[in-house]
């Protein structure tokens, strides 16, 4: 992923180099300066969000919204193990707030976890599903970068941005499903296959 972005600024460098060489230096530098500003607002949006989950930890409210999901993700994600449930449901429940950066830990606990238990493929592919799409009740980041862009009415998209994951959602959880069904399905099904063929054999 470096490369390609090293590939990119250059390839951009000798166009803008070529076609207008005098204004490359301000250009460069007023990309800095949008980059410092937006960084540092995106800082704050994620300093008052970390910190309000912090306090939601210590209260306890995480631990339960986490155990609220845990029923839903033992089924999405086929395991019983209470340690990956934990990492999931707490992936879940921050990508739910937009803070995608603060889920990215759990995310890659999670994963880690995933690839151990007998499911690997479908639940590993569950978790990188739900985490692209992932539904935003509160889709933080974008309105962080909103604010610092100046927008002038940054959480207009709370009602859209719900809608459309939502939608990315559950098209993602049924592809899933088809396309990369749990090993489990597959032998049950085999197995009600096998026990009705020899039904029906003995009635013959």
């Amino acid at each position: 992923m470096n490369t390609l972005f090293a590939i990119v600024f250059i390839l951009s460098t000798a166009i803008l180099l070529i076609l207008s060489p005098d204004t490359f230096l301000s250009t460069l530098l007023a990309g800095a300066s949008k980059s410092a500003t937006l960084c540092l607002s995106l800082l704050a949006t994620y300093a008052v969000w970390l910190g309000l989950m912090k306090v939601w930890e210590d209260c306890g409210i995480s631990r339960g919204v986490s155990k609220g999901l845990k029923p839903l993700a033992r089924r999405l994600f086929k395991t019983d193990d209470e340690e990956t449930l934990n990492a999931v449901c707490m992936n879940l429940s921050v990508n739910l707030l937009g803070i995608s950066g603060a889920a990215t830990p759990y995310g890659i606990r999670a994963a880690q976890l995933l690839d151990r238990s007998d499911e690997a493929e479908y639940s590993s592919s569950m978790l990188f599903v739900l985490n692209a799409t992932s539904i935003q009740l509160i889709p933080t980041s974008i309105i962080g970068v909103r604010v610092a862009l100046g927008s002038a009415a940054p959480a207009d998209i709370l009602i859209p941005t719900l809608l459309t994951t939502v939608f990315s959602t559950v098209i993602g959880l049924i592809l899933t499903r088809l396309l990369i069904p749990p090993k489990h399905g597959k032998k049950r099904a085999r197995t009600e296959e096998v026990f009705f063929k020899k039904k029906g054999a003995g009635t013959q």
